[in-house]
């Protein structure tokens, strides 16, 4: 295992307490500084070893293991004294507490150093036993215990004072003769020790812990002695335990602080993956007892990863964490949100009878969280795609429904992103064929099998060609042609749009240059540029590179950007299409109306055209929305002194509305499907006749 990678590389050197980490098969997989200090070995030697050359009994530490590994793998509570051997040979006492670090059944051991403390109770042992023996008031044994620092008081039958060594007089000053809880005033109990001298009058030990106003802890073990005139004395052996208990307080603490780091994320404070899957097996087994169910969400940011390569990682912490406090808010309470990692965050539902409390749920935080977000100077927008298991309907183990919402959240990611799916049967296959698809894309990049078709721009005024727009089409060998629907999303997730990009490019430029240099009139070629292209920097290097390749001019070419990809972020968007407007490229902003654009930012892009999006086009001109909507859009176009265009006509009543509203240029089925190189070359060659 890759320690590095394990939320235990937080800690470690981070503590005078020692960490030892194992495995389910007892080896040895972290250690910290600490540790190795407290043994006397390197960490190579305490890593690599089987622990025998720091055993005292190797038989005994076997069975004490056992136990150990027993008790932490079933969730109890584990605190034990152990003597080990140090490396130069010497013997000491060490404190253990064990935590199971459930998800990969390792156990983090934490430790401490008592040595000290077990051998000032052994001195204690054979002093009380040796002092039982004799008479108390022998030199040679009151000295001793003056020496290791324990209190000694001792009362009469009648709880009057008759002796206190210097210890006990430091503590609470020399009440000798005085009743015996006029020398404990300073402790919080009045008279700690009138119960306690009942139970020692029946020839009782008792042990007894009280603890000052000022914090200070004192353990005191009674018990009685007969004197040589026959009476009894009540004998107290006090240890002042401040230093023990705020070592033990401080072990504690830091358990806590290992054991809240090793369950939460460090970023947001969710409950991480360890503690989810044990809140999801928890939730489970409740539903299944009360008969009800359990719903599991997947949930996945739309594009995060754009944000962080763009803006930086600090500022998509800012949005993780805002995220985090919007998701909060549209759960209940008795729900668990938790963080997997990256922009990946589940939810638990719990007592629930309906599915349709469930979808309640779902909108509730697709809403909230395509709501905007304000981050330094950045109004960004950050939509979610989620998938959702439900429990026991579609699975019956914590691996099973999460692996289950994972495959349904991709669903909706095909589906447009920004919505829910529920898990079917069938979301399994579909992920399968995701996971073929990816691996023939890359495939068919190498073995060429894209090639570009052309759909012809018109004038529908005087219905000849005035450009057209490239696109791709994936002739697999076996299946035939691929629509883009099909590979285009995977192709952006995985980076390979990249690549298709600039295949396309430096195909049409090839074919427009020929058509140019054949005599012909081709127009204007359209080209779409994806996000991901748009992000690279040495993209204006690679398109001028391919323009000289080709022998392009710049006035025959024009960029298509789409309205939400810009306005992702568009700061950074308006820098870049600067740069490639100079070249003397035209820019296009493609399905125009569909995404959020700010008109304040509109004007500033170096754009030259609009195209309205087939969307409010294919119920023209019926529906009196999408009239309102087209016309408004051409008004918006003149205001700008921008080029209009309109794509997806297929009627003649589309195509007569347009004319009719001053937008003469149009794209769509009603004048050709996209076609072929030599097939477009015999609509040039039929128009120019």
């Amino acid at each position: 295992m890759n320690m590095e990678t394990h939320w235990i590389h937080q800690l470690k050197n981070n503590s005078h307490i020692g960490i030892l980490v194992v495995d389910k098969n007892r080896k040895n997989l972290f250690v910290n500084d600490a540790l190795c200090k407290m043994f006397g070995y390197d960490r190579e030697t305490l890593l690599g070893t089987d622990a025998e050359i720091f055993h005292v009994n190797h038989e005994s530490f076997l069975r004490f293991a056992e136990l150990a590994f027993n008790a932490v793998l079933k969730g109890e509570a584990l605190g034990i004294d152990y003597q080990f051997k140090h490396s130069d040979g010497s013997l000491f006492w060490v404190h253990i507490a064990g935590d199971p670090i459930q998800e990969t059944n390792e156990i983090l051991w934490s430790m401490v150093d008592i040595t000290k403390r077990v051998e000032a109770l052994e001195r204690e042992k054979r002093l009380l036993k040796e002092l039982e023996e004799t008479n108390y008031n022998t030199k040679q044994y009151l000295e001793a215990i003056d020496k290791i620092g324990i209190g000694l008081f001792v009362v009469d039958e009648n709880y009057n004072t008759r002796y206190m060594n210097k210890t006990m007089i430091s503590w609470f000053g020399n009440q000798i003769g005085k009743v015996c809880y006029s020398g404990v005033a300073g402790l919080s109990d009045p008279c700690p020790y009138c119960k306690l001298h009942e139970v020692i009058d029946k020839n009782q030990k008792v042990t007894y812990e009280p603890t000052t106003p000022n914090g200070e802890s004192f353990e005191i073990v009674a018990t009685s002695i007969k004197n040589s005139d026959g009476t009894v004395s009540k004998m107290e052996f006090i240890r002042n335990v401040t230093a023990q208990k705020e070592v033990q307080r401080r072990l504690q603490k830091e358990k806590e602080r290992y054991n809240y780091q090793a369950h939460h994320d460090a970023l947001t404070g969710l409950p991480n993956r360890i503690l989810f899957t044990d809140r999801l097996s928890q939730a489970m087994k409740k539903a299944k007892r009360a008969d009800s169910k359990v719903a599991l969400f997947f949930i996945d940011l739309d594009h995060f990863k754009e944000i962080n390569d763009s803006l930086g990682h600090d500022i998509g912490d800012e949005i993780l964490q805002v995220v985090t406090k919007r998701l909060h808010k549209s759960i209940r309470k008795e729900d668990t949100l938790a963080r997997l990692g990256g922009d990946e965050f589940t939810v638990i539902l719990e007592n629930l009878s309906d599915t349709k409390d469930i979808s309640i749920v779902a909108d509730n935080i697709l809403n909230t969280l395509s709501q905007s977000i304000d981050i330094d100077n950045h109004k960004l927008y950050v939509s979610s795609s989620i998938g959702i298991s439900v429990f026991p309907d579609d699975g019956d183990t914590t691996k099973d429904l999460l692996k289950f919402a994972d495959s349904a959240m991709y669903k909706a990611k095909d589906e447009g992103r920004n919505n829910y799916q529920f898990y079917n049967e069938s979301m399994t296959e579909l992920a399968f064929e995701r996971v073929l698809m990816e691996a023939s894309l890359r495939e068919a990049l190498q073995k060429e099998e894209f090639v570009v078709y052309y759909q012809p721009q018109m004038d529908a005024v005087e219905d000849k060609i005035v450009g057209m727009e490239a696109l791709v089409r994936w002739k697999h060998p076996k299946m035939g042609i691929i629509s883009p629907a099909k590979f285009i999303p995977l192709a952006e997730s995985t980076g390979l749009i990249v690549e298709i990009d600039r295949f396309v490019m430096k195909t049409a430029m090839k074919q427009i240059g020929q058509w140019y240099r054949a005599g012909l009139k081709p127009g204007i070629l359209a080209m779409n540029l994806a996000v991901k292209q748009l992000q690279k920097e040495d993209f204006i290097e690679v398109f001028q590179s391919i323009m000289s390749d080709t022998g392009s001019k710049a006035e025959w070419l024009e960029l298509e950007v789409t309205e939400s990809q810009i306005m992702k972020n568009p700061q950074k968007a308006i820098k870049i299409l600067q740069e490639i407007s100079k070249i003397g490229i035209e820019l296009a902003v493609d399905d125009f109306g569909t995404g959020y654009s700010s008109l304040a930012y509109l004007k500033k892009f170096p754009i030259n055209k609009l195209k309205i999006d087939q969307t409010f086009v294919k119920d023209l001109p019926k529906d009196e929305e999408d009239v309102g909507i087209v016309k408004a859009v051409i008004a918006l176009a003149k205001a700008l002194n921008l080029k209009i265009i309109a794509e997806g006509v297929e009627t003649k009543e589309q195509k007569d509305f347009l004319i009719n509203n001053q937008c003469h240029n149009i794209q769509g089925y009603f004048y050709s499907r996209p076609v072929e190189a030599d097939e477009l070359e015999k609509k040039f060659l039929r128009t120019s006749d």
